[in-house]
Formats: structure tokens, C-alpha cells, sequence
């Protein structure tokens, strides 16, 4: 069986269990009032005024004229995450994240130690309560996405729990979009041939929906009747790690530019080293002021060494300054070709006494958490609140 487990109001939620002030009011995470940011995510309070993630923080404004906005702080929400993460690996190896807040697991070879999957969904949403207090809510079902839709169906702190055979009565009368990989635009062009919920879509002929909709409709046609062979995929086998930051005002300070790529590298290696990987890929996401987005790749020897990475990273930025001089909107590092590191790889011919001292400092770094840092990220991380947009960028 698989959970899906969902943290509920994942930032807000934290902020709110660090500021016991900010509980029952409606708090949103990312953008302004004023400004051109957008939500990151809103508590259930402001929810109710309809804000969610991804809008613009104006208009969440106009919809809560009561919500108390505050900055991201990826930093302590990665944090976070690996917390849960320690809980979710407590009981499976088979670990595969969507994202800070939200995860699938494996549990099927866990029963035997820790009753059935249900009990397993139950424990897990009871420890990080009581570990975290935090409150997450739980799918359990045979197929991967069965255990997702479950897990949005009875939030906050839900827990909905599908067995193998109530799939197909569980599917059949919820609407289509609740279909993994069905948006706005395909329930639209699925609206247009009368198809409104997913059995709907069951009943209709596949060669119908393959003609119709090539691929994309043969895939959604199998799961709206049950069948899906994906498997939780844990954490070591993912294709890369990301981490970037839109900048309340547009930057061409050097310096500044220089340290924001220091925080969002010390974040990624941190995570690259949490998942037990190492990178022999790096890619910069650039984009500038007028939106126009460019990125800048290279190899690297095999390290999950922030310094290495580090170095690297401020060749690619070096090089995209002088190709694409505008004021920054957004800064961006990934990590691809990712290894576990159990697998033996090539030494770097450069890892002299220096480079033993910095993977070192990586490994106090890391037991220390986000609060500790490279000198190199502090301009960054400690810019004043309303720092005045740049000159260049107006």
C-alpha cells in the first residue's frame, strides 16, 4: 500500500507554531501588498477569503484586508521538511518527495513491523503532532495517485483510506480534474465532449479519447479506470535538486547578486548531502527584469561539496553578467547527474587539506542547521526589509 502524505499550510503553519500570536489569523507567506511577489502559501484562515499559492500577493491583499503577509524563509522551511522526512524514514526507505510539503511512501514491506497501512498513516500524522506540532493529512490507497487524491479530500488533518477494491467506486464520482494531470485547460477541452467527472471518462471508448487526445488521453483514460504500474521512487533517484529566488526589486548589485547565489547553493548542497547524492551537473537559472529567462550549465567533478559547487556557480553567474548585464529578477541553481553516495566515485584532483576542511564545515553546517551560514550569504540573507530597488532597474 501507499501513503500520500500532505503537510497542511505547510510555511503558514510553521510560522504560526514559531509566532503562537499569529494562530486563528489569517497569515499569508510570500508577496505584499503592494508589491509584485506572489503567495507562497496562506493559512486555512486567509484561505477562506479564497487566497491561495501562486497568487499575486495584491490581490490576496484585496481578498483579506486583514492578512498579515511575512517573508519566505526557505531556509528554516527546509529545515522543517527534513524533520518530517526523518519521521516518514523511520518507517520506509521508500521515500519519494514531491516537494518540501508533501511526499509518497512505500509502506508495503512495513506491515509486518508496524501494523497495516492505516495504522502506519495514523502513527505518522501522530508524530509530527506531537514531534513537530504540525498537522498533516494522509491518503492511503493501492496506486500512487489514488493515495494522492485521497490524501486532499478531507483537509486539514484528514485521513482518507481507500482499499483495493473501493478504487473504482472511489474514483468514479469525483469529478475529472480531480485526475492527476488534468488542469484548467484539460477539464475545459474534457467539459467540451461531455465529460464532466471521472466515469465519465471510464465508460468512453480508448481508441475514442486516443484519437482525441493522443498520449495524454490514453493515460487518462487508464486511470480513471484503476490502472497505474508507477512506483514510489525514493529520493536517491531523483533527476535533480533545485532551489531558487525571486527578489522583491529587481538586482544588479554584484555583491548582492553574489551572496543571494551563495543562499541558494549552501540550501541546495544541503539538500543534495540529505539525500545521501552527489552532483556532476550544475545549472544557473537567470532571469531578468523584463522576464526573459536564460540558463547556464556545466559539469563538475562528482561533489556534494558546497564549495566546490560554490565555485562553480560563481563562474556561470561571472559569465552570464557579462552576457546578459540587466537587472536580475530571479536567480536559480539546480543540481543534475545526481549519485547516490554509495556509489564509488572518481576523487577530485583538487580535494587538497582545503577542500578536507570544507566538507567539513559542510558537515558541521549541516548537524547546526539554517541558522548558521557562510559569511558569504549574509549581505543576502540580512539585506534590510525595504531595501530601495536598484538604480539600474528603473
Amino acid at each position: 500500500m501507499i501513503l500520500h502524505v500532505d503537510m497542511d499550510a505547510f510555511y503558514a503553519s510553521i510560522e504560526q507554531r514559531d509566532r503562537p500570536e499569529l494562530r486563528g489569523k489569517p497569515v499569508v507567506v510570500g508577496g505584499s501588498r503592494s508589491g509584485r511577489g506572489v503567495v507562497a502559501a496562506a493559512s486555512y484562515e486567509a484561505r477562506r477569503y479564497g487566497v491561495h499559492s501562486a497568487m499575486p500577493g495584491v490581490r490576496a491583499a484585496k481578498l483579506c484586508p486583514e492578512a498579515i503577509f511575512l517573508k519566505t524563509d526557505m531556509a528554516k522551511y527546509v529545515a522543517v521538511s527534513r524533520q518530517v522526512r526523518e519521521i516518514f524514514l523511520s518507517y520506509t526507505p521508500l521515500v519519494q518527495p514531491l516537494s518540501l510539503d508533501e511526499a509518497f511512501l512505500d509502506v508495503t514491506a512495513s506491515t509486518k513491523l508496524f501494523g497495516g497501512a492505516t495504522d502506519i498513516g495514523r502513527a505518522i500524522k501522530q508524530r509530527i503532532r506531537t514531534e513537530l506540532d504540525l498537522v498533516a493529512s494522509v491518503g492511503v490507497a493501492p496506486l500512487k495517485f489514488v493515495a494522492k487524491i485521497a490524501s486532499d479530500l478531507d483537509k486539514p488533518d484528514g485521513l482518507v483510506v481507500v482499499a483495493p477494491d473501493e478504487v473504482q467506486s472511489f474514483l468514479d464520482d469525483l469529478p475529472i480534474e480531480r485526475l492527476w494531470g488534468v488542469g484548467r485547460v484539460g477539464q475545459q477541452k474534457l467539459q467540451r465532449i461531455g465529460i464532466h467527472r471521472i466515469v465519465d471518462l471510464r465508460v468512453r471508448d480508448r481508441r475514442d479519447l486516443q484519437r482525441r487526445f493522443g498520449k495524454w488521453g490514453e493515460h487518462l483514460w487508464k486511470l480513471a479506470n484503476g490502472i497505474d504500474d508507477r512506483k514510489v521512487i525514493p529520493d536517491h533517484k531523483a533527476k535533480q535538486i533545485s532551489s531558487e529566488r525571486t527578489f522583491p526589486e529587481d538586482l544588479s548589485d554584484e555583491a548582492m547578486l553574489e551572496s543571494a547565489l551563495a543562499h541558494l547553493v549552501e540550501q541546495v548542497c544541503s539538500r543534495l548531502r540529505h539525500a545521501g547524492c552527489t552532483t556532476a551537473s550544475i545549472n544557473l537559472k537567470y532571469r531578468r527584469h523584463d522576464f526573459q529567462t536564460f540558463t547556464h550549465s556545466r559539469s563538475i567533478t562528482r561533489t556534494d561539496a558546497t564549495q566546490a559547487v560554490l565555485r562553480l556557480a560563481h563562474e556561470l553567474l561571472a559569465e552570464m553578467r557579462i552576457r546578459q548585464p540587466q537587472p536580475v529578477r530571479l536567480l536559480g541553481i539546480s543540481l543534475g547527474n545526481l549519485r547516490s553516495t554509495a556509489v564509488a566515485q572518481q576523487l577530485d584532483l583538487f580535494d587538497d587539506a582545503a577542500g578536507a576542511s570544507h566538507r567539513q564545515v559542510d558537515r558541521v553546517l549541516d548537524q547546526l542547521g539554517p541558522q548558521i551560514y557562510r559569511a558569504s550569504s549574509h549581505q543576502f540573507k540580512h539585506r534590510p526589509k525595504n531595501t530601495p530597488p536598484d538604480p539600474a532597474a528603473s
